[in-house]
């Protein structure tokens, strides 16, 4: 059984998540809005190195890091595979998640605001953890997927819970030619929001 850890034990060491913050900070957060309210998902170019997209892929290998898998076929969500990640999560995505949050958060409160959704997001991640854990959703719901020639992922939900962020994030990685690289993707993805 994964036991759920304080929202306090996902940060990553200060100099790594200071750097992913304001790299984050300076994207056009405006741009990436008005993609997401036009299209239902935006990019941000390339926030990984190609020697952190090669760490990541090579955590794959270790299952302590995870806390299950899940083959996509038994389920109809496609073909290949995922791991949900165990806390404490590795140190390049707790920096992700956390700095990706806060403006994802003012994206989805209004997109709520104009739908007339009484329901808003803090600002604050570990806020936003610790009602999800005060509502019993206590397992990291970040992920790796591994894919094979032909195999693809079915737009799908995985819920667990009352409490859903609407705007998920994926970071595009892949090997080319025995290496990893990030293919300078970053997306958001969500239903488009309608007034």
């Amino acid at each position: 059984m994964t036991q759920a850890l304080p929202a306090a034990h996902e940060h990553a060491p200060a100099s790594a998540a200071r750097a992913l913050a304001t790299q984050i900070a300076a994207l056009d957060w405006a741009g990436i809005a008005a993609q997401l309210d036009a299209y239902g998902c935006a990019t941000t170019g390339g926030l990984l190195t190609s020697q952190q997209c090669a760490g990541l892929a090579e955590t794959y290998a270790s299952d302590t890091l995870f806390r299950s898998r899940v083959v996509m076929a038994r389920h109809g969500f496609g073909r290949g595979e995922y791991k949900y990640f165990a806390y404490p999560l590795p140190e390049l995505v707790a920096a992700l998640r956390g700095a990706l949050y806060p403006p994802l958060a003012d994206i989805a409160n209004r997109w709520n605001e104009s739908m007339a959704i009484g329901l808003r997001f803090p600002r604050d991640h570990a806020t936003y953890l610790a009602r999800c854990h005060k509502a019993g959703q206590t397992k990291p719901t970040p992920l790796l997927l591994a894919y094979g020639a032909g195999d693809y992922n079915c737009l799908h939900q995985d819920l667990y819970g009352e409490h859903v962020f609407p705007l998920p994030a994926a970071n595009s990685c892949s090997r080319s030619s025995g290496r990893a690289c990030n293919r300078g993707r970053k997306s958001c993805r969500s239903r488009r929001a309608r007034a």
